[in-house]
Parts: structure tokens; C-alpha cells; sequence
């Protein structure tokens, strides 16, 4: 199931500050900027609520890391998360199977950053597309989901990852608010 928060400047984070684990409680105060610290105290709030109308799970949670630094509660390992936030949003995904998500800001295109990252069939889509913008970023996403969604980050190289075709995506745009949202779930 996914959770998005694109409010996040609406949020009130002492409040909200108080909601989370003390674990958590501290990686957020570390954050020198008030934004990056609504941000993060945004998608752990999100996890809480999935926890809770998913499972009925009211407890905050804890969380322990695999490989590459990957997170999972340590009172449900059973149970598979990701976080994801930008400028204008908090995304979490919960499921009973690994998943992944990101979520980014939609900005301009890039034509040589495009290069680094992209295939040249990705590539020629992205440059066909009456809104290169989003479909850069959208393949960005799924790129990235997909990585969450396996542990390994970007550790590996992007260009090919995606024709590894061992996920299906979903994909959740909003221009008006700026940003592109997709989800990576096991074929």
C-alpha cells in the first residue's frame, strides 16, 4: 500500500517529533536543516500510519539494517517497507513481500545526466516525449524503486538495471504538485 504526504510544510514538527521512536527521534535532530528534518519525520509518520491501518500495529517502529544498509523492523522482519521523500513529499510503501519505492521532484531536463544513466532506448523515449521532464524522472524512480526494492542502492550501474524485468511498477504522477512517484513490487 502506498502513502504520500506532499503537506509537509503544513506539518507541525515538534508535534509531530513526539509521535516518533526516540531512535528515530535522534536521526531527525541530527539533520541541520528544519526541511530535511520535516521530511524524514514525514515518512517515518507515513510507515506509522501504515503500520497501523494495515496491521493494526500502534507501536513506533524500530528498525534494523541488512546489507547495503537496507532497514527493516526489528519486531516484524516479515514485513517490508521503503521510504522515500524529496522536496515536496514523504512516499512509504508496506508490504508483505519486498517492495520499493522513490519518490522525486520533477525538474529540468538534463540531457547529459540523461547520458550517464539512461539506455539509449530509455533515452530515446525520454527525448521523444512531449514532457522529457517526466519521463526522465519517471524512469529515474523506477530505477531507483527497483534498487530499494533488491537492498542493493545505487551501488550498481543504472543504465541496464531495469531490463533485468524482475519488478512491475507503478507509477504516480502529480505536476501540479511537482513530483513522481513509483512503486517496485516482485513480478
Amino acid at each position: 500500500m502506498l502513502y504520500i504526504n506532499d503537506h509537509i510544510r503544513e506539518m507541525n514538527l515538534q508535534q509531530e517529533l513526539q509521535l516518533v521512536s526516540e531512535e528515530r527521534r535522534q536521526k531527525v535532530l541530527a539533520i541541520r536543516h528544519e526541511e530535511g528534518q520535516r521530511l524524514s519525520v514525514a515518512a517515518y509518520r507515513l510507515l506509522q500510519q501504515a503500520l497501523l491501518q494495515e496491521y493494526g500495529i500502534s507501536t513506533a517502529p524500530v528498525f534494523r539494517y541488512g546489507d547495503h544498509g537496507k532497514p527493516f523492523l526489528s519486531s516484524r522482519p516479515d514485513l517490508f517497507f521503503s521510504l522515500s521523500h524529496c522536496r515536496q513529499a514523504a512516499a512509504c510503501v508496506l508490504s508483505s513481500k519486498p517492495v520499493g519505492v522513490d519518490i522525486e521532484s520533477i525538474r529540468s531536463f538534463c540531457p547529459s545526466l540523461a547520458q550517464r544513466v539512461l539506455n539509449a532506448e530509455e533515452l530515446r523515449q525520454v527525448e521523444q516525449s512531449p514532457f522529457p521532464d517526466v519521463a526522465f524522472i519517471r524512469l529515474w524512480t523506477m530505477k531507483e524503486a527497483l534498487l530499494k526494492m533488491t537492498g542493493e542502492g545505487i551501488t550498481v550501474e543504472l543504465a541496464d538495471v531495469l531490463s533485468r524485468e524482475q519488478a512491475q511498477f507503478h507509477t504516480t504522477v502529480n505536476r501540479e504538485a511537482g513530483w513522481v512517484c513509483t512503486v517496485a513490487e516482485p513480478r
